[in-house]
């Protein structure tokens, strides 16, 4: 009766067509592997080691903290949302692939052991914390790489609405939902380097200190000059009074007001003539003091004239840098790649999904993307080929981890033959040899 069962199915339209389910030996997701020897250049092992702590006894012990820790952040990496696609997951060949020996022929772990994982392994005190220092030592490996004399760091704000009773969210006139509002901070790679979730209706700059200056801090005792980018949200003057202490550079957008607009007037006014199809643009570098500031410090605004438009656009930036006013301009102008960055990390990742009704679990939840996000990024950033290294995470699931794969097992190895598409057989080898000229972790 079993036999017959199972049985390959047939079809009449094409008598040589056999069809069967042999779900735990095909895999969507093989392009995993290729971030997983990543992980295990830069020590990933020895970072969950030396930043978390497994306080587990008995039967709660049987999968490895590392194993669990990655099946949450590779699931995320993949574009599995949340805990609901675990269960076959767990079966997945990538998924037992990636993790230890121990997991390889019992499976990954179910939603509830994973649940339990993430809302109360993860977010004791110690292992939050940890979450957030092993993310920076993970990046720490990837900028040991580099050579870069100047660090540009940005910051900025983002929403994250949530649906239910969750703790602490709140309204945001701002963005007129109910929401989270987490602070973030990236490096010039694209890298989340701290990040802070934080109720909906806190002001954008709360709470800069405590990413920003220890940030500046770490850099600064590598040799690195600091260079800093903000939107108007963090015009404030105790921001730029602790970078100047600092001697951090920054460029930060301030609003306007009517002190601005009479310090640029003569700019103000529309050319005489016909306008032609390319806007007119105009700069102009002025020192200006506002009430609440201690000195005065130098303001660049940019103007432009667009044909049909009766008014002109009109931009502010406070700095201490001393490049040129259009240098200045231009400088700020790459800010716009963080809010690119948090779109990746909230379509790729699924940085949104923040649906524990406690806020610390949300916290985890937060920080699990982060380190996807960033271990996908580090991906991009490392290992891709020129060719498609500015490929964006959505199209890195979609082309290179949506892989489909069959998995042989023998007596002593596994076989995983790949479909190739996307994902070829030279551009496979060719990641696999760049990830080979990184330094094999210490240990």
């Amino acid at each position: 009766m079993g036999e017959k069962q199972n049985r390959p199915f047939h079809f009449s339209f094409n008598s040589s067509l056999k069809v069967d389910f042999q779900g735990s030996r095909i895999t969507s997701d093989a392009g995993l592997l290729l971030v997983r020897e990543l992980d295990e250049r830069l020590g990933l092992d020895q970072l969950i080691s030396d930043n978390l702590t497994d306080n587990r006894r008995g039967k709660n012990t049987q999968l490895p903290l590392p194993d669990l820790l990655r099946q949450s952040i590779y699931s995320r990496l993949a574009g599995y949302e949340d805990l609901n696609d675990a269960e076959r997951l767990s079966n997945d060949p990538t998924f037992r692939l990636i993790g230890s020996e121990k997991i390889r022929d019992r499976g990954a772990a179910l939603p509830s052991r994973l649940h339990w994982f993430e809302t109360q392994v993860l977010t004791q005190a110690a292992n939050l914390s940890g979450l957030a220092a092993m993310n920076r030592e993970l990046i720490a490996k990837a900028e040991g790489q580099e050579r870069n004399s100047r660090a540009v760091v940005d910051m900025d704000s983002t929403e994250i609405p949530v649906y239910g009773e969750q703790e602490q969210s709140a309204y945001n006139t701002h963005y007129a939902s109910t929401c989270y509002h987490p602070l973030l901070l990236f490096n010039s790679g694209g890298d989340c380097v701290a990040a802070r979730l934080r109720p909906g209706n806190v002001h954008s700059a709360d709470d800069w200190k405590q990413l920003l200056l220890p940030e500046i801090e770490r850099l600064q005792k590598l040799g690195k000059e600091v260079w800093f980018r903000a939107d108007a949200a963090f015009a404030k003057p105790d921001i730029y009074e602790a970078l100047e202490e600092r001697g951090a550079k920054y460029a930060i957008r301030i609003p306007a007001n009517d002190c601005l607009l009479r310090d640029i007037a003569e700019l103000l006014i529309r050319p005489v003539g016909r306008p032609g199809h390319k806007p007119v643009v105009w700069y102009k570098g002025f020192l200006y003091r506002a009430a609440s500031w201690t000195t005065a410090r130098r303001v660049v605004a940019k103007v432009e004239h667009h044909a049909g438009e009766l008014f002109p656009r009109l931009g502010f930036i406070v700095t201490n840098t001393q490049l040129a006013n259009r240098k200045v301009v231009h400088f700020y102008n790459q800010r716009g790649k963080a809010e690119q960055w948090i779109k990746e990390g909230k379509q790729a990742v699924k940085m949104t999904r923040l649906s524990c009704h406690w806020f610390r679990g949300n916290e985890v939840r937060l920080w699990l993307s982060i380190l996807a996000y960033n271990l996908g990024n580090l991906w991009r950033r490392l290992v891709l080929p020129k060719g498609i290294g500015t490929w964006s995470l959505t199209s890195l699931q979609q082309r290179l981890v949506k892989t489909g794969g069959r998995l042989v097992k023998h007596a002593r190895y596994y076989w995983l033959l790949l479909a190739e598409s996307h994902l070829t057989r030279r551009l496979f080898g060719s990641m696999l040899r760049r990830m080979e000229g990184l330094p094999l972790p210490a240990g």
